[in-house]
């Protein structure tokens, strides 16, 4: 943590540095709550995040995981409904009580979960060129982050991995501005949503 912190400072101290406490999908959970509690007793981590396969286990398992972690006062996240359906993406937020969902773009396939997901505030960190190269989006010109806006749940616009995709965010945003599926105004309306998303981390931390 301290080389982290470090290299931080010296490279990027200009900009803000929440870390995330990544869980592989398929991961044991034994494992994890014989280690969580000595994990979050350093106060490092921001926010906790389930990664990989999404098929590995039903995301339930995860839940005395999230239980502790929510306690510990960590922004409660994880990789959904990219290859699933909609109904993935509202269990995991219903089980795990999640503020966010890293994709969740397979809830554009059912008006109610879009409904459900605005009405209770949930935001989808959407990537568009990884849903793309991954072929769960047809093209930036069809991308279902047009529907998803349009039924009002809050959405933001990210790089999933910058050296593997190669696209950073402005990219993302460009590309999505050019293609014609956002306007500049309602681009930047998504750009001040995940903004007010980074000043409530701050209080948080």
């Amino acid at each position: 943590m301290g080389i982290i912190e470090e290299l931080h400072r010296c490279l990027t101290p200009g900009t803000s540095f929440f870390p995330e406490l990544s869980l592989g999908r398929e991961s044991r959970i034994e494992d994890i709550l014989k280690e969580i509690d000595e994990v979050l007793a350093y106060r490092w981590f921001a926010s906790i995040d389930i990664c990989n396969d999404e098929f590995a286990q039903p995301i339930r398992h995860f839940k005395p995981v999230y239980r502790i972690a929510k306690v510990a006062g960590l922004r409660l996240r994880a990789h959904v409904g990219e290859f699933g359906s909609p109904d993935d993406v509202r269990e995991a937020v219903e089980e795990l009580e999640l503020d966010e969902v890293h994709h969740g773009i397979a809830a554009a396939r059912s008006v109610s979960v879009m409904n459900w997901l605005a009405d209770h505030h949930i935001r989808l960190n959407v990537c568009p060129t990884s849903n793309i190269l991954l072929r769960v989006a047809d093209s930036y010109a069809r991308h279902p982050l047009r529907k998803l806006y349009d039924y009002g749940v809050p959405v933001t616009i990210n790089t999933d991995d910058l050296l593997i995709f190669n696209q950073s965010v402005s990219q993302e945003y460009l590309n999505l501005y050019q293609s014609g599926l956002m306007t500049a105004e309602e681009l930047d309306f998504i750009r001040v949503t995940g903004l007010s998303y980074v000043g409530s981390l701050h209080k948080h931390h």
